[in-house]
């Protein structure tokens, strides 16, 4: 009794540390030493953690030294430990009394060590194997009891609660971490002021990312090449840019004519190419003269518009090894940075382009006081240089009068003939605005800007109005003394004007003309800072346009930002008068509500907001739809700064959207870590498409009811999760639509289908037909007959026996490519089905023009069709239809006999559904139906 009593109290002890501390090392080394004390005639007790190729390699254990050697040197290798390798592939605790009699433990270890007896136990919790625990002595035999074995499978049951525990910290860390990241770019990002400074913190994250600091950026033909760089070498780059920078020059590289740039620049879309020698698009000279062995290329695109290219190079013969979640890492940073950059390349070359023209009014300036010593004795060539000059010339005398004016300054003056601004006070001309400056003669005007410098000022006009003016005071001189001066002047209004719209897009949204992304985050910050001071509470909505994509699609971009500054009108109308409205980008907005006394405030501003929108838009005549989804999160509660404020909106947007849009939602704790789950649930998407062996096929039998005979099998496709466990369809094929991972997946369900299928038909089932379906994204590729093509050449499987499925809705559309498609893969033999028959939005007269095999008759019709006159009348036309046709009807979801009669006195004879079977997996449908078939064949 005491014995379990100490026991209880150990337990209770680890568990503490599980749920109190983070450092595992130190709750396994409890665990270690619980085990040693608990079965005393242990000599030693070790947990042994996985390595990433397959062995297990010594982390804590006692003692922690063995023959010399410390725990960490020691290595399991199950397939040289094969009583290790069935302890891993049982999840079953093994003991062995005497190792003498037992050749699976590794025998160099038992004769190394002098192991008498041994236990050796799986850390495993649901199913998901976490390490293993070796007991062993190397002098008296333990001589274990069922009781104490069963006391070590207790201390190693919390060792494998604390190991999960630490994984799944480590992958929400993860997780956490990748958005925080995203985070400090557009902080980062935010505060560059020049185009070196802000392509420099997208290679430092980038390399951050990649563990690669070979990047460089291409612009696109940007203005004065001279002085903006057409190329930029990350400053870390194995290559100094000196040496990049002649290569370039050296090989004459130029992106009209690389493929590889004209792709992506045309595609909009990155390419990662691992070995260079074995593509035909990539220019293998210039990889030979840069020594590129693999390239990554970026686009960088802002407002649809391509600025260029950001591109990683690969220097070493080792492949780098970009992992997806971190290519879509990198990825994002260059789409944050390409908004920064099309901003700063536009000011930038606007200097530029301030700075060659004021170089050029000094230059004519200088070749103008040139001319003015040879005008005092030609006076016609005088003539001729000013009145063709572009830029206003006049002449000013020491007492400030103005002596001549050229035809230009006198039209930009307002004036209409040069004897109207002759003899004028130079006051008349100069608007001076900074009081603080004594200026009385002009004099002083010339020796003020001598002085101080700037050429911008502006000038007055006859009417009395003023425009903004560029201009150059050059003194008259002869035998160096001063005998008047010369300005020469430009208008500069349409630059001015330039200047401001470029600084109120910095601040506004181009489109909609609302506070962008940088105004927003100063007025929040402003808001948040008056909050915390006064202790009164804000909210922030996260809006996004449900649909919206499929509006870009269909009536293009120019319609969609139609759409896009109507509904920000809209929300400017509906919104407190306080209030911000921002577009973040694409069709996402944020409103601020700077100052609220409750909660409810912030819910009826989104009631608001979501009843402006139940009036469609019209567009061009033409009246759209449009609803929205809103997140709200509010100050205090959901966050103390911007960052954290926006992203708990965003959250819990998305779940609104999971609502079917149209809704606002709250956020909260638990949707924060559901919203963490569905990124994890994505990301174990990519992982296991890319590893394989978590997916499954369930087989669903097709019979003819007047026999009672099997006809025919459907594939349907299950994920085995490995900490979710058996996931529907339901669950994830919709994830897999959203991020373009279903044509994979359905390449994966036919290639399965066609190799278990051949599997049968070599054991005498060689007249059944098995089914897959197609998804649209699937069907569109332009390459599918020769994927399926090659899949049957592959299995070996009569293409009779392949049958796939398309819905009406894929097909109805009636295009040109979709007759091509189908014609294609009848022309293989394969058969053609059209699911989900009868639920279509057109008229049945395209089945004129489709060869199909098929029509399968909706679930939907047979639910009722013994109690609903209408339905069981439209099965019997889809028969009737069939049957006129020359194609086979089959119906789905049949669950009752009553129903199947019903199908067969229409002359319907072929269903799948509850009646017969559910699913099965492959080995219960194999014993169930292989056999008997394949003896009748």
């Amino acid at each position: 009794m005491a014995d379990e009593q100490t026991r209880y109290s150990r337990l209770a002890q680890i568990t503490k540390l599980i749920n109190t501390k983070l450092d595992l090392r130190e709750v396994l080394e409890h665990v270690v030493t619980a085990i040693s004390e608990e079965i005393m005639r242990c000599d030693s007790v070790g947990i042994y953690l996985p390595r990433e190729d397959g062995t297990y390699q010594g982390y804590v254990g006692k003692p922690s030294t063995i023959n010399g050697m410390t725990l960490d040197m020691h290595i399991v290798d199950p397939e040289q430990d094969q009583l290790a390798k069935e302890v891993i592939e049982t999840r079953e605790a093994i003991y062995i009394p005497d190792t003498s009699r037992d050749d699976r433990p590794d025998q160099r270890a038992v004769q190394a060590f002098k192991i008498n007896s041994l236990l050796v136990a799986p850390i495993s919790y649901e199913d998901e194997l976490y390490g293993l625990v070796f007991l062993f002595d190397y002098g008296i035999p333990m001589d274990l009891t069922g009781s104490e074995i069963e006391s070590v499978k207790a201390y190693i049951h919390m060792a494998a609660v604390a190991l999960r525990n630490a994984n799944n910290l480590t992958r929400k860390e993860k997780l956490i971490s990748e958005k925080q990241l995203l985070l400090n770019v557009t902080r980062d990002l935010s505060l560059c002021s020049s185009l070196q400074e802000a392509i420099d913190k997208c290679f430092y994250y980038l390399g951050e990312v990649l563990g690669n600091q070979n990047i460089g950026a291409h612009f696109i033909d940007p203005i004065a090449e001279d002085r903006l760089k057409p190329a930029i070498l990350n400053k870390n780059s194995d290559w100094t840019e000196e040496d990049w920078i002649a290569t370039h020059r050296k090989t004459r590289f130029d992106h009209k004519e690389d493929l590889i740039f004209k792709e992506v620049m045309e595609t909009k879309k990155s390419v990662l190419v691992t070995d260079v020698y074995e593509d035909h698009r990539v220019n293998q000279q210039i990889c030979r003269e840069f020594g590129i062995k693999g390239l990554y290329m970026i686009p960088l695109v802002s407002l649809g518009e391509v600025l260029g290219a950001i591109a990683i190079v690969n220097l070493n013969e080792n492949e780098p090894s970009y992992t997806p979640s971190a290519r879509q890492l990198a990825e994002s940073i260059v789409d944050t940075t390409a908004p920064v950059l099309f901003n700063l390349l536009y000011i930038e070359k606007q200097e530029v382009i301030i700075q060659d023209r004021t170089s050029e009014l000094i230059e004519k300036n200088r070749e103008l006081e040139e001319a003015f010593i040879e005008l005092k004795q030609i006076s016609r060539e005088k003539d001729l240089i000013l009145n063709s000059a572009g830029e206003g010339i006049f002449g000013i005398d020491l007492d400030g009068n103005i002596t001549f004016a050229n035809p230009s300054a006198t039209q930009l003056l307002g004036y209409d003939d040069e004897n109207d601004v002759i003899g004028l006070s130079y006051a008349r001309i100069f608007k001076w605005e900074d009081p603080s400056v004594d200026i009385h003669s002009f004099k002083d005007l010339y020796l003020w800007k001598e002085t101080y410098g700037g050429q911008e000022h502006s000038f007055i006009k006859k009417d009395g109005g003023s425009f903004p003016v560029e201009y150059v005071i050059t003194p008259k001189k002869e035998n160096e003394e001063t005998i008047g001066y010369v300005v020469t002047f430009k208008d500069v209004t349409s630059r001015k004007q330039m200047e401001e719209k470029i600084k109120y897009h910095a601040y506004y949204d181009v489109v909609t003309n609302v506070p962008n992304r940088v105004l927003f985050r100063d007025r929040l910050k402003q808001a948040l800072s008056y909050a915390e001071l006064t202790g009164e509470s804000l909210a922030i909505l996260f809006l996004d346009l449900d649909r919206f994509k499929k509006i870009n699609d269909t009536f293009g971009h120019s319609y969609g930002d139609m759409v896009l500054q109507q509904a920000a009108q809209r929300l400017q109308q509906v919104i407190p008068k306080e209030a911000t409205v921002s577009r973040q980008g694409g069709d996402e907005f944020i409103i601020l509500l700077p100052k609220i006394d409750e909660t409810e405030e912030a819910v009826v501003c989104a009631e608001r907001v979501l009843a402006s929108f139940d009036r469609p838009f019209t567009i061009q005549s033409q009246e759209v739809s449009i609803k929205t989804s809103i997140g709200i999160s509010i100050y205090p509660e959901n966050g103390d700064d911007v960052e954290s404020l926006i992203k708990h909106a965003d959250v819990a947007m998305y779940k609104a959207k999971d609502y079917s849009g149209n809704q606002y939602q709250l956020f909260s704790d638990d949707i924060g870590e559901r919203s963490i789950e569905q990124i994890k649930l994505e990301n174990d998407l990519f992982k296991a498409l890319q590893h394989g062996g978590e997916f499954e096929l369930y087989y669903q039998p097709k019979f003819d009811v007047r026999s009672d005979d099997l006809v025919g099998i459907e594939t349907l496709i299950r994920w085995n999760h490995p900490e979710f466990g058996l996931l529907s369809p339901a669950r994830f094929i919709p994830l897999a639509e959203e991020t373009g991972l279903i044509t994979a997946l359905g390449e994966w369900v036919i290639k399965e289908s066609c190799r278990q299928m051949k599997e049968w038909y070599d054991k005498g089932c060689t007249d059944l037909v098995v089914s897959a379906n197609l998804s649209p994204q699937q069907f569109q590729q332009s390459d599918l007959a020769a994927k399926v093509a090659g899949i049957l050449e592959k299995t070996g499987l009569p293409p009779q026996l392949l049958e796939l499925e398309l819905t009406e809705n894929l097909i109805v559309n009636n295009t040109d490519q979709t007759l091509k498609t189908i014609r294609e893969l009848k022309d293989l033999g394969v058969q053609i089905s059209i699911d989900d028959f009868g639920t279509g939005y057109s008229s049945l007269g395209y089945l004129k023009d489709f060869p199909v095999d098929t029509l399968k008759i909706d679930k939907s019709f047979i639910d009722d069709m013994t109690t609903n006159a209408n339905n069981a009348a439209i099965i019997k036309t889809i028969i009737t239809l069939a049957d006129s046709l020359n194609l086979n009807v089959i119906a789905e979801g049949v669950e009752s006999r009553e129903q199947a009669d019903l199908l067969a006195r229409h002359g319907c004879y072929w269903i799948q559904g509850y009646l017969y079977s559910r699913p099965l997996p492959v080995r219960p449908f194999e014993e169930r139906y292989v056999p008997s078939h394949s003896k009748r064949s």
